[in-house]
């Protein structure tokens, strides 16, 4: 039984009884613990991402933070910099020329040892489908492709900054919207085929977060880099402003409000991933409300926090990890 699940079983909404990112650290006993370590956080400029350095600042590991708006990252972050042990670095993760440029300056940054990835940065249901400047569907790319690759660039350091007592991790967002939609076929991963939807594209690059861990986990687990995707709940933060007017009020329900979750709260289960003490040695597995995520049925409930039969599937994760090989311009990675 998890410590958490009594907490999980009844919500109240934000600010409840369910723990905070800084909790699961304190309740770890990792607080001090990660001084040799250094970690890489993505998207910290607002919301999830901000608490999720707030927790692993307690650890006092080294902490190299990306964003697209680094003023905006250092200003949220200003009240427990310290010059130090944070490095901002600006990564634009929509660009895979603006990834690779922030990898290259990571790796100087970290002596070439990296103990933990963390894959936060994001955005949600854009209403029209849109490219990037490299020719993929944004969701897919900035939520999927910048964090396949950053992990490439950094998987020297990542295996070098792996120990006995502390396997390096990395620890991937996904969402409960992943259950509703797998990965399109091999030559509709941007819906140039037609059929855009916001939901569906923004469901299909969770998907592809947990596939990404998934298959990270069966190539590099035995080599003591592991890997596992988390759900952080749902979260009013600034990731919801491409919705319409109308979607966002119905946020509001009353029925809705009790599985909402404060930032700090949705942090909690990424830094179950990254510090828990459960997770020291495996991945490959989807986490939620600070668990793993028990199995579910396909109910089509973009909320339910349990898995579907979409979560776990080996071919379509091999078939995403070879594919995205190409499409960020990378020979097969077996070595």
């Amino acid at each position: 039984m998890s410590l958490y699940a009594a907490a999980h079983a009844n919500p109240q909404g934000i600010g409840d009884a369910r723990p905070t990112a800084l909790q699961i650290v304190q309740d770890n006993d990792m607080e001090g613990k990660l001084v040799d370590k250094t970690a890489v956080v993505t998207g910290v400029s607002s919301g999830v991402g901000i608490e999720i350095v707030r927790a692993l600042a307690a650890t006092r590991a080294t902490l190299i933070l990306t964003a697209r708006n680094l003023e905006k990252a250092q200003a949220a972050l200003a009240d427990i910099y310290k010059p130090d042990t944070m490095h901002f670095v600006h990564m634009d993760q929509s660009s895979l020329s603006s990834v690779r440029t922030a990898g290259k300056e990571i790796l100087t940054k970290t002596d070439n040892k990296i103990s933990l990835l963390i894959g936060n940065a994001g955005v949600m249901a854009l209403q029209e489908r849109t490219l990037t400047e490299d020719g993929y569907e944004a969701q897919f790319a900035t939520n999927h492709l910048s964090h396949f690759l950053l992990f490439h660039l950094l998987r020297p350091a990542l295996l070098a900054g792996s120990t006995p007592d502390f396997h390096s991790r990395i620890v991937l967002l996904s969402g409960s919207v992943h259950r509703i939609k797998g990965l399109n076929n091999a030559d509709n991963y941007h819906f140039e085929k037609g059929g855009y939807d916001p939901w569906t594209a923004y469901a299909q690059s969770k998907t592809a977060n947990t596939y990404m861990a998934n298959e990270l986990e069966r190539r590099y687990g035995s080599r003591g880099l592991h890997a596992t995707s988390a759900h952080p709940g749902n979260i009013p933060t600034g990731l919801v402003r491409h919705l319409p007017k109308e979607q966002i009020e119905a946020m509001k329900n009353p029925t809705y409000l009790p599985i909402l979750k404060s930032p700090a709260q949705g942090a909690a289960t990424p830094l179950v991933a990254a510090v828990g003490k459960e997770w020291e040695g495996r991945g490959g597995k989807y986490l939620a409300n600070c668990v793993e995520a028990p199995v579910g049925e396909d109910d089509g409930d973009i909320f339910n926090p349990k898995t579907s039969s979409v979560t776990y599937n080996p071919k379509d994760e091999a078939r995403l990890w070879a594919d995205s090989l190409k499409m960020v311009g990378l020979p097969d990675d077996e070595d």
